[in-house]
């Protein structure tokens, strides 16, 4: 018997019982698990049920024994379930037509009985390596369309007041323990994340990232868990989920907080189990995932309130990891900058070679209510704005952003709605469950404004 620590499963399928059994007892000698199936609709329900490497399929059933019609609409029905699964076909009327039939409507290759041992086994261990390796090719394609960031994460962090930040990230990243990241809005959550997963066991594996604020609640299901061709009316093909993107490594759910409480008991079953359905689909999928949230919001005011579960806080918190503003951590604003400004002179192609005193005592002076994504944008800001070599501290526009009330008539519609946006959230406390609410705005809409604006 080959020795195999994760054999591949094979799903064998025929009307006949000495057949199966025959099958059977060839593919466990060679390693392989498999399992049977008398019927087109066992066959479904198989494929419906887990995944399979390869399907090995009769073409001829109960209902006629020759023109193997049966099996040619059970393809199709295959392909319509999942176009990836390699599949077989084998009938004892060996017939140029049929086969070609077959090919067209899916199959991956053609044998007939009685079969050859020696070319069967290694029809399907060929089958089984393009299967893998279409599923893994495919996987690729999705996570690449999520328009991931190149590299590894940039955590610049000297101050005094990062230094905790800093352990707990040596001491747990390299577990996979599930981290929840609280901090203000542009503290750097999602760099944190990245830190944790890039030091951790799993750092060769995806690192994938959703904004679950942003997720209108018709399309979170999808999103996270994925969805079937059908399963609605723009679905013209299958796609992956989050989970399944990240199988093997981390997914990082900013924004926890403002999940709809009727979503919520979904997520947490798959927490829990790791187990979760594509939308349109009744197969079980299973993905190993090490979880990373993120939150502005305070979660256990939120339990108090009713608006969180407290079973998915207890989940999500195995560490608690808290961020300081950026006016807690002054000592880090002079390295945040230069960082921000070599990427924006790169990217400009300017020539500028850095800050004169003034604009750097003016950074350490200013409040920065945006906190690091805010620096980030005043850096940008004064690249784009410098006249000479060197950036001037009117270049970083900190004192207009200082004024409490800008002439309105001045601005235009978007500065308008950019600075209602911060007003609303400063007067929330950065609630932007809140602030949402007090602008009229649906939570996704107001997480788009917020990217839109930089906030």
């Amino acid at each position: 018997m080959v020795a195999n620590e994760n054999p591949a499963r094979i799903l064998i399928a025929d009307d006949q019982p000495d057949v199966l059994e025959a099958l059977r007892l060839l593919l466990k000698c060679e390693g392989y698990q498999t399992e049977t199936a008398k019927s087109p609709a066992a066959v479904l329900k198989a494929v419906e049920a887990r995944d399979f490497a390869v399907a090995l399929i009769d073409l001829n059933y109960a209902r006629d024994t020759t023109s193997g019609e049966e099996g040619l609409e059970l393809l199709s029905k295959l392909q319509a379930i999942d176009a990836t699964l390699p599949v077989v076909v084998m009938t004892a009327w060996a017939s140029v037509d049929v086969a070609v039939e077959a090919m067209r409507r899916g199959a991956r290759d053609f044998v007939t009985k009685p079969w050859d041992n020696p070319r069967l086994l290694a029809i399907l261990k060929n089958q089984i390596a393009l299967g893998s390796a279409v599923r893994a090719y495919r996987r690729l394609e999705a996570e690449n369309q999520l328009l991931r960031g190149k590299g590894g994460p940039t955590l610049i962090a000297q101050s005094a007041a990062m230094r905790p930040v800093l352990e707990v990230i040596a001491r747990v990243g390299p577990s996979d323990a599930n981290v929840l990241i609280t901090g203000e809005n542009g503290t750097g959550k999602g760099v944190v994340a990245q830190a944790l997963h890039a030091v951790s066991v799993r750092a060769g594996k995806p690192f994938i990232s959703v904004n679950m604020g942003g997720l209108p609640e018709g399309v979170f299901e999808s999103e996270l868990f994925g969805h079937v061709r059908g399963a609605f009316t723009d679905a013209k093909s299958d796609r992956a989920g989050r989970f399944e993107l990240a199988d093997g490594g981390t997914l990082f759910m900013d924004e926890i907080g403002n999940i709809p409480m009727s979503q919520q008991a979904k997520l947490l079953r798959t927490i829990e189990t790791g187990e979760f359905e594509r939308v349109g689909s009744s197969r079980v999928c299973r993905a190993s995932v090490r979880l990373i949230s993120a939150t502005n919001s305070d979660l256990p005011a939120e339990v108090a309130a009713g608006r969180f579960r407290q079973d998915l806080l207890f989940r999500l918190n195995t560490i608690h990891l808290h961020l300081p503003p950026l006016r807690e951590r002054r000592e880090d604003i002079e390295l945040l900058a230069q960082h921000f400004l070599k990427q924006h002179v790169e990217r400009y192609r300017k020539a500028i070679t850095g800050f004169d005193d003034a604009a750097v005592q003016a950074m350490k002076d200013y409040a920065w209510p945006g906190n690091v994504r805010e620096l980030d944008h005043a850096v940008e800001r004064a690249a784009l704005m410098a006249q000479g070599k060197v950036i001037r501290a009117p270049d970083l526009g900190l004192n207009a952003a200082r004024d409490a009330a800008p002439r309105l008539e001045e601005m235009s519609i978007e500065e308008v709605e950019a600075f209602l946006i911060k007003k609303t959230l400063a007067r929330c406390d950065g609630n932007a469950r809140r602030a949402a609410e007090e602008l009229g705005l649906s939570r996704s809409a107001f997480y788009r404004r917020l990217e839109k604006y930089g906030l």
